[in-house]
């Protein structure tokens, strides 16, 4: 069998168990691209190694490829298609995990202020709109996904809540704003649908011209704002902040004013969980970046346990 075929089938499968298999399609749309289109047993173990391999160094989606192929080949070998699998026993180490860019409030607030640097000729955005995003996706803790997916319908500002459709775990969910954040959305709607009035099925967040913003665009302005804003890591690590770690912000900030007013962050933790969208609350653990700021919390909170007298 071809290995087009095999692939398509495979996929196939994979989605009549219910699976959406969409990350791990595309992979395998790439591996039988890359590879050609000939008969699976033809493949040769150099070929798969190009193809794991890339371009770059060894990072982390380099084993998300040889998962993908792993269970691709496990399909084929079960139906004896092949009688051996192409993939290297050895696999490399995977890098240190990502650690993710906890901006400071003094930081938030000279994004803010940057917003003005959206105001040139060729920006696609405007400069209330990249005011209005970023605090969306701190105030609310949003994936940027989410933000660009909403409707002037899923922002009911009448009742601060927002309906988030369809998010990464495939739930819709609900999102109450508090009054601040809900004030700041009710500013920015006022003027986007001065500027482009719109049915309510249209999207929230638009561009300059009145077009559904894309991800590429709001990164590429963010950019433009962390380099006005001097917002920069140095520590190292591969990527300078990103939108997305406005989310892992608000989970932190949220944790450490929880130490601070002496909540019970253990029973809080999965009410954090189900407000960021999280089937578990593992993934929302993992979210709280040990920051100085929240290692200082933690460490008194157990001071202060410690230090309790005994109780009979």
């Amino acid at each position: 069998m071809k290995l087009s075929e095999l692939t398509t089938e495979y996929v196939t499968y994979k989605q009549s168990m219910g699976m959406r298999f969409r990350t791990e399609a595309r992979v395998l749309k790439s591996f039988s691209r890359n590879i050609g289109d000939i008969v699976i047993d033809q493949v040769e173990p150099d070929v798969v190694d190009v193809f794991l391999a890339g371009t770059g160094p060894v990072t982390r989606f380099w084993h998300r490829k040889y998962e993908v192929l792993s269970g691709f080949y496990r399909f084929a070998i079960a139906r004896r298609h092949v009688d051996r699998s192409p993939l290297p026993r050895t696999v490399p180490k995977p890098p240190p995990p990502f650690v993710p860019y906890i901006y400071s409030q003094d930081e938030l607030q000279r994004l803010l202020a940057a917003a003005e640097s959206c105001q040139h000729a060729r920006a696609k955005m405007e400069p209330h709109t990249c005011r209005a995003l970023l605090l969306l996706l701190y105030g609310a803790g949003l994936r940027i996904g989410e933000a660009l997916s909403l409707t002037l319908l899923d922002v009911d500002l009448s009742s601060a809540m927002l309906t988030i459709r369809e998010s990464k775990f495939y739930k819709t969910r609900l999102v109450p704003i508090g009054s601040k954040l809900s004030d700041a959305m009710t500013s920015y709607q006022s003027r986007r649908l001065k500027q482009h009035p719109s049915k309510p099925s249209a999207p929230f967040f638009v561009s300059r011209l009145g077009a559904r913003l894309t991800v590429q665009t709001a990164e590429r302005s963010f950019r433009r704002m962390c380099l006005s804003a001097g917002v920069v890591r140095h520590d190292g690590a591969r990527y300078q902040p990103r939108l997305h770690d406005l989310r892992h912000a608000a989970a932190v900030h949220r944790l450490v004013s929880w130490y601070r007013a002496g909540a019970d962050v253990q029973k809080l933790l999965p009410q954090l969980a189900t407000y960021l969208g999280h089937v578990h609350i593992a993934a929302t653990q993992r979210y709280l970046t040990m920051t100085p700021e929240l290692l200082s919390e933690a460490s008194r909170r157990f001071e202060r346990y410690a230090m309790e007298e005994p109780r009979e």
